[in-house]
């Protein structure tokens, strides 16, 4: 199956939508297609509609990457698991059904458990992110701190538990709210707020051990 585009080019993508109007309705007639909602398409999908399919990749293929790269920090492993999700909503289009958060929580959930996946067959080498190149200028002081106070922060989530990190990529790097966060990760309400407590404790406390001010580095809402 041939994906539309390079994934990396929709990086910068936020695709919101999976909340269905009513399964029951078919698409509009001529609609154009991304005018039209995660449920009609998937519709379309199910009847191996491959342009839908790229409405599809197109809407969701960022957010989904941008978790896998936070779960995995490897690019070609990343890139995989988007590919991987995506072949499974075109396997599954005839089967699936809008449930809940709609496709928007069924893609997140598909892709976090791959990821899990990979973690458990492969050692994976976390690293925090790479600071960008900063110009050398007296000027460039405040892009050195911010690249430095990126990299703390990515290199304690690194190291945090697979489940804690999970909740903070998706409640805090992705805005889900905890009710979104709990139904992609399979768990109630109470124990999603629970682990996401627990998560954001430990990550202050590996900043801290690490001589970090967590004031600095981690908004208010990361802070337990």
């Amino acid at each position: 199956m041939m994906f539309h585009g390079d994934i990396q080019r929709h990086a910068d993508v936020i695709g919101e939508g999976g909340f269905a109007r009513d399964a029951s309705l078919p698409p509009p007639a001529n609609a154009p297609l991304d005018t039209c909602d995660d449920t009609a398409l998937m519709a379309l999908v199910a009847g191996g509609d491959a342009d839908a399919f790229g409405v599809l990749v197109d809407r969701h293929a960022g957010a989904l990457y941008r978790v896998a790269m936070r779960m995995l920090a490897d690019t070609h492993e990343a890139e995989d698991v988007v590919q991987e999700a995506f072949a499974r909503a075109w396997q599954q289009a005839p089967r699936w059904k809008p449930s809940g958060a709609g496709l928007v929580g069924w893609l997140h959930r598909v892709t976090m458990n791959l990821c899990f996946d990979r973690k458990r067959r492969f050692r994976v080498v976390l690293a925090p992110e790479l600071p960008e190149q900063i110009d050398e200028a007296p000027l460039a002081d405040a892009g050195i701190i911010a690249s430095q106070a990126r990299a703390a922060v990515a290199g304690a989530l690194a190291d945090l538990p697979e489940r804690y990190r999970a909740a903070l990529v998706l409640c805090y790097y992705e805005g889900f709210s905890n009710a979104l966060a709990a139904e992609v990760m399979g768990l109630n309400i109470k124990a999603m707020e629970s682990l996401l407590f627990r998560a954001r404790r430990q990550l202050r406390e590996l900043l801290e051990a690490r001589d970090v001010r967590c004031r600095d580095l981690v908004p208010e809402s990361c802070a337990a």
